[in-house]
């Protein structure tokens, strides 16, 4: 097949692939890209590369599929690193498309406009797979390689460098075989020894990570079977509907989850890496008999001891440890109900007042609904636990821990989903990272709400300075007025000053068909019981 250019070739990729929206920043290392694309298909202009990957993550998140950006070379590829980092850490699929100089000049030092040293070394650095198109006749085989790497469980970033002289050149393109890649699966060995283990089980408990979400009719069914406690990290939640009774969910960490896994004599764990936020900085304990199922051959043990270790796919592995199941005791799977009670009504009222904005968010939201978050003290305390997830697809948060990159991932869940809301919960400081942004909010106008918590700085951080130290650092900033600034946007703006505006305002916000600035006036809301900080150990003298 023979395509004009390099865009009209990557529009019929892109066409394959299911992918109908990329996100980006025009230049002119990637023009012929992006006026083939917008063109073809729909093209977000946002305002910064580093939103232009995160909006794309999380389109691929929020479809549980693969997202799309186009950067351009140098400073561009270079803005989008961050983000890159965090589909990385997070295993999510991205195609990254970015500009490259003209092949002629390409690693001549000379300084060519854009040009940077060594761009690919630093595109594999922060990638799972990273490419230089070497001529017109290799582009669409480079790109369909690139993208069967990012969608190749565990998934993650897959970017690929285009000189511009290429992207402008005709394209000769051929269909290109692919073989599967063989699953690992372990051995009837193994798993028949793991099997009579969970065969003695009289008080199991799973744990669930983003590995499980894979796997969510078998991990339901051995939810069933067994009558266990199911645990979560934040990157399985949803894998099994949270208002499920044994999903006790993203409380290990709290005394009754300890309790629980105290008194468990089985630990099952699944695709989850132990993210030491969600062990207290490794201090959780476990039980010894530990069934632990992961894809990455490299977690298996790495943080925890696993006596029996199976290296598989989880929905493959789940399926063939099923037969084994067997009934927990009588009265464990009342008590994992009663625990799952137990730790929502303590943080619920741990959280004072913002226990309204949490009840109005989810009693204003379908059941099927993105919930996008920055990093951010709602976020961290209550929206990563209390606030119910039905679906992973509906589970999106910077996963590696960066703030700034909530509302490009809202952005970007929303144009996918257009058929349902988006809630995104940021507060002031990760919302100034990326200000820009609302532009872009105000140009595409998605079905999103945002709802910006305002307390005047990096509240986590002032929180932690405030108990260990006599003087605080970095963490107090000037805020805008958020009414001005929505209106300089041309965004439609609403506050909640006190728990009895949650209802009203952001039943309001979620039934409009456009965005809305919600800000959430925490000076006049009033403080949580206990200002939350997060599982850092500090060192005291």
């Amino acid at each position: 097949m023979r395509y004009d250019t390099g865009g009209d070739l990557l529009v019929a990729v892109l066409r394959e692939l299911g992918i109908d929206t990329v996100f980006g920043i025009v230049s002119v290392h990637n023009l012929p890209l992006v006026e083939a694309v917008d063109r073809e298909l729909r093209f977000v202009p946002v305002r910064h590369e580093a939103s232009a990957v995160n909006a794309a993550d999380a389109y691929g998140r929020a479809r549980g599929t693969l997202g799309c950006a186009l950067t351009s070379t140098g400073t561009g590829a270079g803005n989008a690193a961050g983000s890159l980092i965090e589909a990385l850490a997070s295993g999510t699929s991205v195609l990254h498309i970015t500009g490259q100089v003209e092949s002629e000049f390409l690693g001549s030092g000379r300084g060519f406009i854009h040009e940077t040293k060594d761009q690919l070394g630093m595109l594999t650095a922060v990638s799972k797979y990273a490419a230089t198109v070497p001529s017109a006749d290799a582009a669409g085989r480079i790109l369909r390689e690139a993208a069967r790497a990012a969608l190749t469980a565990p998934g993650g970033p897959a970017s690929v460098e285009w000189p511009v002289d290429l992207q402008y050149a005709a394209q000769t393109d051929a269909a290109v075989e692919f073989t599967e890649a063989a699953v690992p699966a372990p051995g009837e060995d193994e798993l028949a020894a793991a099997g009579a283990l969970l065969a003695s089980a009289e008080r199991p408990v799973i744990w669930a990570g983003g590995g499980a979400t894979r796997a969510r009719t078998q991990l339901a069914d051995l939810l069933a079977a067994t009558g266990a406690a199911l645990l979560t990290s934040n990157s399985g939640r949803g894998a099994v509907p949270e208002d499920h009774p044994q999903v006790v969910g993203n409380f290990a960490t709290t005394p009754a989850g300890r309790a629980l896994l105290a008194d468990a004599d089985v630990l099952l764990t699944i695709g989850t890496h132990f993210r030491s936020n969600e062990t207290s900085d490794y201090g959780l304990g476990l039980p010894a008999a530990h069934i632990q199922i992961d894809l990455d051959a490299d977690a298996l043990g790495r943080v925890y001891p696993a006596p029996h270790a199976l290296h598989g796919d989880a929905a493959g592995v789940l399926e063939r440890l099923l037969p084994y199941a067997k009934p927990a005791e009588p009265g464990w799977t009342a008590r994992v109900t009663a625990v799952r009670d137990e730790v929502r009504a303590t943080l619920h009222d741990n959280i004072g007042p913002q226990a309204a904005i949490c009840d109005a968010i989810r009693a204003a939201l379908p059941r099927e609904a993105v919930v996008a978050r920055d990093v951010t003290i709602p976020s961290s305390s209550w929206g990563n636990r209390l606030l119910d997830m039905y679906d992973p697809r509906d589970n999106v948060f910077p996963r590696g821990g960066g703030i700034g990159q909530g509302l490009g991932m809202g952005i970007g869940a929303a144009l996918a989903r257009p058929d349902a809301p988006t809630v995104v919960i940021a507060g002031d400081g990760g919302l100034a990272v990326h200000l820009g942004e609302l532009l872009t909010l105000a140009q595409e106008r998605p079905r999103l709400t945002l709802l910006v918590f305002n307390d005047g700085g990096y509240g986590v951080l002032r929180n932690m300075q405030d108990r260990h130290s006599d003087r605080r650092s970095g963490v107090d900033l000037a805020t805008p007025d958020f009414e001005l600034l929505a209106r300089a946007c041309g965004l439609p703006y609403l506050r909640i000053a006190a728990a009895e505006h949650a209802e009203p305002v952001i039943s309001e916000a979620v039934a409009s068909d456009g965005p809305t600035l919600v800000e959430v006036d925490l000076a006049a809301l009033g403080p949580m019981k206990n200002p939350f900080t997060p599982p850092v150990k500090i060192p005291t003298a």
